[in-house]
């Protein structure tokens, strides 16, 4: 079945009705409380697990100490949002600014990011106590109940952006972990039956040709970087009905697809012959047999999981292997906006992606949650893209040269956070954060 009734519907409104706006994101007072308090305490829940000596490592220059990402998250409230209620309030230490700003070039300097690791000060009992400080100013503020629209939507902002850095949390220490010869657990997870060695055929599900809206529109946060909402012209086109799996991806590898330059972009078969790529990050071949290191140790490869943790440039080979491509972000939102946004998220606390569940749907599954999807789509501003005003125009805007859009979320993601308009971003050669594939093709 097509979508034919998504852009006759468009065809049917009217032009003030599509007229471009920027999202309303201020939420009442009340619920802005409620969601602060629940995202600062899922922060400390996530790191329960972890030893201190776990949170100061840095194990490479993409990742952060898991305290760090404590302190800048509680930085980005203090800064943006107390200093700006409160003119008055001094930096909890003269260093602060420097130590857990992380790219904001309009509030000043920032403490070289590679180096995070060094910071064994502040310790992790003393940037607990900054957060409790902090936390203790945000709800005595928001008590007051007068915040005005600006300042409940910094309020909001920050607290999506702390739910992007709980999923750094975990994809960070999963890195940390995954250099310790001792395969530390972050949590335990017994396997219910041995791991699936069979990978059901792809079923693929078409989608007419039309006019689509694109983005986010008036209702609900969204960052400035989804909108604003736009007509594209989609093609008729065909979406695989779930991810990649694992066996598909190693039957990709037993075909030599990591030797044959054919399928690789310049940039990718460049990378792959300087750091000897040959299977996704994780996977461990050990006496010919694949296992894969998760939060939960390493375990076998289970054939009928989605393939994450592999790069742009490998999806986009493993698409071409395959004889089909990935999917345009225009492609990927018409497929996703008939689909309920339910999935694996952080929530289940698995930390790891499922299986395709059996089902008489027809239709695509698995489109949010267990892995991030790539696109064929670089990320650049839509059609009268605005960034925002003041440093949070910093926060996606200036990054849009040289990134790959990905769409979905992941398991370390939060039901809460994920949009169907949502636009993750990463340089083609990133791997670490819970990467996958889905396939499209032309009709």
């Amino acid at each position: 079945m097509g979508s034919g009734k998504v852009h006759q519907s468009l065809a049917e409104t009217t032009t003030s009705d599509r007229s471009i706006a920027r999202p309303n994101t201020t939420l009442p007072v009340a619920v802005l409380t409620e969601r602060y308090r629940a995202v600062r305490r899922f922060s400390e829940k996530l790191i329960e697990p972890l030893a201190v000596e776990d949170c100061v490592i840095q194990s490479m220059p993409d990742a952060s100490p898991t305290n760090w990402h404590l302190a800048h998250t509680t930085w980005f409230f203090d800064r943006m949002v107390l200093r700006r209620a409160f003119p008055d309030r001094r930096p909890a230490h003269a260093e602060f600014d420097r130590l857990f700003n992380s790219y904001y070039d309009s509030l000043g300097d920032q403490f070289p990011r590679a180096k995070r690791g060094v910071l064994s000060r502040p310790t992790v009992a003393e940037i607990h106590a900054y957060r409790q400080d902090v936390d203790d100013l945000v709800f005595d503020l928001l008590a007051k109940d007068d915040l005005d629209d600006e300042l409940r939507t910094i309020v909001e902002t920050g607290i999506h952006h702390e739910q992007q850095h709980q999923e750094l949390i975990l994809t960070d220490i999963k890195h940390v972990f995954s250099c310790n010869p001792l395969w530390p657990v972050y949590r335990e997870r017994t396997l219910q039956s041995a791991p699936s060695q069979v990978t059901s055929a792809v079923a693929w599900h078409s989608f007419d040709e039309g006019l689509y809206l694109i983005g986010h529109g008036r209702d609900g946060f969204a960052y400035d970087n989804e909108t604003p909402q736009h007509r594209v012209m989609v093609h008729g086109f065909q979406m695989a009905v779930r991810p990649v799996t694992c066996g598909e991806f190693l039957a990709f590898m037993n075909d030599g697809g990591y030797e044959r330059p054919e399928f690789w972009l310049s940039d990718g078969w460049k990378i792959v012959q300087e750091q000897g790529w040959n299977a996704p990050m994780y996977w461990r071949n050990e006496e010919g047999a694949y296992r894969v290191f998760t939060l939960s140790g390493l375990l076998p490869i289970d054939h009928t999981e989605p393939v994450c943790h592999v790069s742009f440039y490998e999806a986009d080979a493993f698409a071409r292997w395959s004889g089909a491509r990935l999917p345009t972000e225009a492609e990927w939102e018409v497929a996703a906006n008939s689909r309920a946004i339910e999935g694996n998220f952080v929530e289940r606390e698995r930390y790891h992606p499922t299986a395709a569940p059996v089902s008489s749907d027809r239709g695509v599954r698995q489109m949010f949650g267990d892995v991030w999807e790539w696109t064929a789509s670089p990320y650049v501003p839509y059609p009268g893209y605005q960034m925002a005003s003041g440093p949070l125009g910093e926060y996606n805007g200036k990054f849009m040269c040289n990134q790959m859009v990905l769409r979905g979320g992941s398991c370390a993601t939060s039901q809460t956070h994920i949009r169907r308009t949502y636009r993750n971003f990463f340089p083609p050669h990133a791997q670490w954060q819970f990467m996958g594939v889905r396939l499209a093709r032309d009709v």
